[in-house]
């Protein structure tokens, strides 16, 4: 094998011809020199660059990078690094002929001079403006309140600088702000409306950094490690984003401004910043505007509570004068109204309402002191939770930091490693499982954002609550989130110790100095989130139950051994640890069930898998991989989850090695051989009542997969489609790099029969010249593409057509020349630098296009109009009628770079599209001088004074100022209210 990459590099020179090969051989040195000198002058100019960037976005209000910027950079590295492979070669030896050494030296130094020719012009500047002034927050109804909030909102509009929003917990604070801040957003007034969480382990760096990200420009703190470096660069940040407001919430003690790096507010820099605290101390020592927020009236309370309960109870009147009780014992609290409401959803039995009002109480009257009154009001609410597996559950989102938000699906996983979800069919049938909790607690009111947000959170008064219930249980130690830069003393581990967290802290180093002799009933174990670099030798030794073991996104090297001993561990997680290149064997971990090693830096699979026979879940998602063993797989036949890739074009899994995983439920998998990937799909298609999920890799391209069901095809040559097969239903397609393809959906692809595909991406591909060639579906009830939403084509050259008539058809105009089902759920088209295209959309296809939303073009040269109409459907219409294009659900059009642009629709064309919200016109589009006529979808109207009821036009000015209205002078009366200046 170490001579196959020398003789395939004379191969591949053997084609030069003879004068340009002794050139190459005479002249090596002089090639390389110039190699060296052309990869220092990049490496030099990306530098630049990078430091210009640095210092343009520090300056201007909420700058981000320019797109082409951006790519550029990215770009650059990637060819560096590229150039630092072929410096390796040549020094190496790895070519035996110097003529093939300066053949490979000349591509590559010619490669990154074209870059270096590409490179941004600083002149131009390197920034844009950033998006608006930021994004609304999700929140829960607001009931009354409306005084405190009125006097909130006049302070931000008057000469106010900085206000301090104080009650007790529970009480609302955070409900009103998060209001208050998106009435911000609407009103403009300020540049930016900037919200960051404190939480009770206040962080300076933490702070600094959530400050940053709303500002989008994080990346500039990240290489920094100083705090006053920090605070002076967050501060130049703050200082040029223009007005803002920055609001604190849940501040616990006094912070620094100065330290932060948070400019002193004041009505000369017009900016602001609010506060929420449960201390008023708190407020007036930070020199802010004080404003209590009270409990709820009796009537306020009564309205919410009422609105979350029901309307069944309301209804009843043996059980009102109770539930006036019991909502007067929640003492004005939002937060309790609505959780003790969500305990008597449903319930309409008047002896419990009499009984709960009892519990309540007593509950009250046991304790002292207001915070603890809170406490047993929402205990009452956990307690009446009557499945115990939902208060396991529930419990254990105490191991999180306090107000992080949670992944739902990982907090699922976590159920599913505990063993808190019992083990059933079926992996799905679990998380569904999981998912039916997560409702019954949001219906209690004891986690937020359910139904709203990819993630939930517990609110912090809820947190303590839990966690008072775990710190009567002695075998719980949770303390996470805390800045523990060490674990925490031996005094703290107790002998029966079950469930320990220490994740988000600073931990460096794992000693087993500060455990107890033995941890024999520890079982769960999270470190995740640490910078461990360090675990002692013998640090497991002595947990022989221990079951869950999270060490993700820690920066170990190496396990120790003593890993090896924990035989009843069932998870084992090192996601994200990203220093870790080698693990020991793991053969006696014939328990394990889940092995996460994605992204890590490990070379070979661990020794001892093949052991792993009760293995559920697998990711090897890991880079640097360079082979899974022959034979690995077969053996780990109650797999689940898998996910898979190999580092190495010479080692490919093959279909035969994946047919024996029929329980697989979710397959991540890379396939560099597309026949071995053509061999799969049969047996994949056999187990498809189990296979739910899967994103499919061919070849040597990668695309963040957006649904389910995805198979990305890329860099494969010498294919035209024919022969690949696909999951009959598969929901997004991407291909890149594939250069013979010339057709998606035609006589000789089986991509016409995937009619369950929601997004197709083809991109880089030199050969497409259609994406459907009509004459294959003439006489077929095949339909293609009849459940699109989003087309992307991006970088086809040859492209000329979405779909291409079959010329013996005719050019007819009617819609029948293409089946009413293709794209007939189309809503999202983005088309860039297809540089054949002339017409995007030709009038008989509209037809089609019903459910068409938004309309993405750029750099597409010959492009001459978006809409048209075939000359034989203008001439039988007449010169003088008006041809309507009927977009009924159309949004957005978006047109940029596109030099030969005349038109959005033909001259006679008038467009039919109410719908229609935001016109926008970037750069490049100087041939574009008019907006076509709009008509109502209902009458005939003006076509030449009518706009769409929502209509804005975004541009530069020197654009708009250079449309002609000879034709409709009215219409740019029409117009013009509308047009805004486009700020990137």
């Amino acid at each position: 094998m170490e001579y196959v990459e020398p003789v395939l590099g004379i191969a591949n020179c053997l084609g030069t011809p003879a004068c340009k090969y002794l050139q190459y051989h005479r002249k090596l040195n002089d090639y390389v020199r110039n190699f060296k000198r052309i990869r220092d002058e990049l490496n030099c100019k990306m530098e630049d660059i990078e430091l210009q960037l640095k210092a343009e976005l520090l300056r201007p209000l909420g700058k981000i990078p320019k797109k082409e910027v951006g790519n550029w950079l990215k770009d650059v590295k990637e060819m560096i690094r590229e150039a630092q492979v072929v410096e390796n070669k040549i020094s190496n030896g790895r070519y035996l002929c110097r003529a093939c050494n300066g053949k490979l030296v000349d591509e590559k130094t010619r490669e990154m001079k074209e870059f270096l020719d590409k490179a941004p012009n600083a002149s131009e500047g390197l920034a844009m403006d950033g998006p608006s002034a930021g994004l609304p927050l999700p929140t829960s109804e607001l009931v009354g309140e409306e005084a405190v909030r009125n006097e909130i909102w006049a302070c931000l509009m008057q000469e106010v600088s900085k206000i301090g929003v104080w009650g007790m917990g529970g009480v609302g604070k955070t409900t009103i702000m998060k209001h208050i801040h998106n009435d911000l957003l609407k009103q403009e007034r300020f540049k930016r409306v900037i919200w960051v969480t404190i939480s009770k382990e206040f962080n300076v760096m933490k702070v600094q950094d959530n400050i940053a990200s709303a500002l989008e420009s994080k990346e500039y703190l990240d290489k920094e490690e100083d705090k006053l470096r920090r605070a002076a660069i967050l501060s130049e940040m703050l200082k040029n984003a223009g007005k803002h407001v920055l609001i604190l919430d849940d501040v616990w003690d006094k912070v620094s401004l100065e330290e932060v790096g948070i400019p002193e507010p004041s009505g000369g820099n017009g900016c602001k910043l609010v506060l929420t605290s449960r201390s008023e101390h708190v407020c007036k020592y930070m020199g802010c505007k004080v404003i209590k927020v009270k409990p709820l009236s009796e009537e306020e309370a009564l309205i919410l509570f009422l609105n979350k309960v029901g309307p069944k109870i309301v209804q009843s009147p043996t059980i009102m004068p109770t539930l006036k009780l019991v909502v007067k014992e929640c003492a004005g609290l939002p937060l309790t109204i609505v959780v003790v409401a969500g305990t008597m959803i449903g319930e309409d039995n008047p002896l419990i309402w009499k009984n709960a009002l009892v519990e309540l109480k007593e509950r009250i009257g046991k304790v002292e002191g207001v915070e603890a009154e809170v406490i047993e009001r929402l205990k009452f609410s956990f307690d009446h939770l009557k499945d115990k597996q939902v208060k396991h559950c529930f419990l254990y989102c105490t191991v999180y930091p306090e107000d992080l938000e949670i992944g739902k699906d990982g907090l699922i996983e976590c159920w599913i490693e505990e063993g808190i979800i019992d083990d059933m069919g079926t992996r799905q049938e679990m998380k569904d499982k999981g998912h039916v909790i997560l409702k019954k607690l949001g219906d209690n009111c004891l986690l937020e954002n359910i139904t709203t947000s990819p993630t939930v959170r517990m609110h912090d008064a809820v947190r303590d609550m839990a966690l008072s219930i775990t710190r009567m249980n002695p075998r719980y130690m949770i303390q996470a989130g805390l800045q523990l830069e060490e674990l925490p003393g031996k005094e703290q581990w107790s002998p029966d110790i079950e469930k320990v967290s220490l994740m988000c802290n600073s931990i460096s180093e794992v000693s087993i100095d500060v455990l107890p002799a033995k941890c024999q009933l520890l079982t769960t174990l999270l470190l995740q989130n640490n910078p461990i670099k360090k675990i002692s030798i013998s640090f497991f030794t002595n947990m022989p139950c221990l079951s869950v073991l999270n060490l993700s996104s820690t920066k170990i090297e190496s396990l120790p051994n003593s890993i090896s001993e924990l035989k009843n561990l069932t998870t084992l997680l090192l996601c994200g640890c990203e220093e870790l290149r080698d693990l020991p064997c793991l053969s006696m971990l014939q328990e394990l069930k889940k092995l996460d090693l994605r992204r890590t830096k490990i070379e070979e699979v661990p020794e001892g898998m093949d052991m792993l026979i009760k293995l559920r879940y697998l990711d090897l998602l890991v880079f640097t991989l360079k082979e899974i063993p022959a034979g690995l797989l077969p053996k780990l036949v109650h797999l689940q989850y898998l996910g898979f890739h190999v580092n190495n074009e010479k080692t490919s899994l093959t279909a035969e090695e994946m047919e024996p995983l029929k329980k697989l439920e979710c397959l991540i998998g890379h396939f560099e051989d597309i026949s071995e990937f053509d061999k799969f799909i049969p047996s994949m298609q056999q187990s498809k009542k189990n296979l739910i999920k899967y994103h499919l890799q061919v070849g040597s391209s990668f695309m963040l997969p957006t649904r389910d069901k995805t198979v990305t095809i890329g860099g494969v040559q010498n294919w035209e489609g024919e022969l690949i097969r696909h999951p009959i239903e598969i929901q997004e397609l991407n291909i890149i790099e594939c250069d013979y393809l010339r057709s998606l959906a035609d006589d000789n692809s089986s991509f016409k029969n995937a009619i369950d595909l929601r997004v197709c991406r083809i991109w880089y591909c030199e050969g497409i010249e259609c994406v459907i060639s009509l004459s294959s579906f003439a006489s077929s009830s095949a339909h293609p593409f009849q459940s699109l939403e989003v087309l992307d084509l991006q970088v086809l050259p040859k492209l000329s057509a979405l779909i291409m008539k079959d010329e013996g058809i005719g050019s007819a105009t009617t819609s029948t020349l293409a089946p009413s089902a293709i794209f007939s759920h189309l809503k999202e088209i983005k088309i860039y630098s297809c540089t054949s295209m002339k017409t995007l959309l030709p009038h008989w296809l509209l037809p089609n296009l019903q459910n068409l939303e938004e309309i993405h073009v750029g750099a597409c040269d010959k492009l001459v109009e978006i809409l048209g109409a075939e000359t034989s459907e203008v001439e039988e219409k007449g010169s003088d009628a008006l041809i309507k294009f009927h977009l009924p659900k159309l949004r957005q059009l978006r047109l940029s770079k596109l030099t030969n642009l005349k038109s959005i629709c033909c001259k006679s064309g008038v467009m039919v599209c109410d719908s229609l919200e935001d016109i926008k016109v970037f750069y490049g589009c100087d041939k574009l001088k008019r907006i076509p006529p709009f008509v109502p979808l209902v009458g005939n109207g003006q076509p030449y004074a009518y706009a769409p009821p929502s209509l804005t036009i975004s541009s530069f000015t020197e654009w708009w100022e250079s449309m002609e209205w000879d034709d409709h002078p009215n219409f740019k009366n029409v117009l013009q209210p509308l047009w805004k200046l486009w700020k990137y």
